[in-house]
């Protein structure tokens, strides 16, 4: 029987006051595993946990935390894991403005690597020795389908997410023997603000309208729909739970088939 229970499990979800991250902290609450959110915005921090489920016990926490401002989150996550232990890091945060890498700023690239590599990084060196010595270990990352297949429009993104990938990938190989996993989910075009800034911002700049944008990328998804963020929170607490103990160093695409890479 497939063991999905995370019960007893510390679970720490960045970016989770909505969208994906939101829906993988509800998903792992529900798996039993006692959640700790990480955001800048206390508000929705506080009601993000309070949606949460509890029937196994839980006490659910949030951190607040900036993270265009890497040091800042160090000492506010080094403070925090002094006190407390963590077997599931879920890194999930916002992917950087779209737009063509010819019109970039170079400080477009380092805002990006700061957010998303540099504070995994930081996550991650946090967390490790808990995990080593429990022996029980799920760093997943949240990245994008681009990681496999580039997106057009989206230059400082592919970039970075293909950064993070490499980083994963290095990690992978060096915490499996302390029962440590480390997995990368790549959502496709999902039903989140996020998405919705994209379509707006390729209407505009190509002065056409949204559901004339929407349409040409759903032709391009062989399921002929957008995702919905529980749909990618089902994989990560797959990724998260004692059944995926054989699963590491990779890349798993959640998009409706629209990646044609294999």
């Amino acid at each position: 029987m497939m063991n999905l229970d995370l019960t007893g499990k510390k679970a720490i979800v960045c970016g989770s006051t909505q969208g994906i991250g939101k829906s993988i902290a509800t998903e792992l609450s529900m798996l039993g595993a006692e959640i700790t959110l990480i955001a800048r915005n206390e508000e929705a921090l506080r009601q993000a946990a309070g949606s949460l489920d509890t029937t196994a016990g839980q006490t659910h926490r949030f951190l607040v935390a900036d993270f265009s401002k890497p040091e800042e989150l160090r000492t506010i996550f080094a403070t925090y894991m002094q006190q407390h232990s963590c077997d599931i890091l879920v890194n999930n945060t916002g992917g950087p403005p779209s737009g063509p890498i010819t019109e970039a700023g170079t400080d477009a690239f380092i805002s990006a690597y700061q957010a998303h590599l540099i504070c995994n990084h930081i996550l991650v060196q946090a967390v490790l020795p808990s995990m080593k010595s429990s022996g029980y270990g799920r760093i997943i990352n949240v990245i994008s389908t681009s990681v496999k297949q580039p997106l057009k429009g989206l230059g400082v993104s592919n970039t970075t997410r293909a950064a993070v990938a490499g980083w994963a990938k290095t990690l992978s190989f060096e915490v499996a023997r302390f029962g440590i996993t480390v997995n990368n989910v790549l959502p496709g075009a999902t039903k989140t603000q996020r998405l919705e800034s994209i379509i707006s911002g390729k209407a505009t700049k190509t002065q056409v309208k949204t559901d004339e944008v929407e349409q040409e990328m759903l032709n391009e998804i062989p399921a002929g729909r957008f995702g919905q963020p529980e749909e990618i929170a089902a994989l990560a607490a797959f990724l998260a739970s004692p059944a995926a103990g054989y699963i590491n160093g990779q890349s798993i695409a959640v998009d409706g088939g629209r990646t044609m890479a294999f």
